[in-house]
């Protein structure tokens, strides 16, 4: 049993990284240089991965609740 809740955590860990990174590479095709007012760097770059992580996030959670779901289907028949 704690065998599988530690292999359950790995593979969150895994996802939520993953799909964070996929969505770093996804917001880069955005220009948000023209919505950032100038002497702003920093806070424009904090808001691209605050911006990742929250995508990231939400699209791990969606693929992890499918798969935890698609595995639970056989105790309705």
């Amino acid at each position: 049993m704690e065998t599988a809740i530690g292999q359950q955590a790995l593979i969150s860990i895994v996802s939520h990284i993953f799909f964070t990174g996929v969505a770093f590479y996804a917001l880069r095709a955005v220009m948000f240089e023209k919505w950032i007012r100038k002497q702003h760097v920093l806070q424009a770059q904090i808001l691209y991965i605050f911006l990742s992580i929250a995508i990231g996030t939400a699209v791990s959670t969606f693929f992890l609740n499918i798969s935890s779901w698609s595995r639970q289907l056989p105790y309705l028949f």
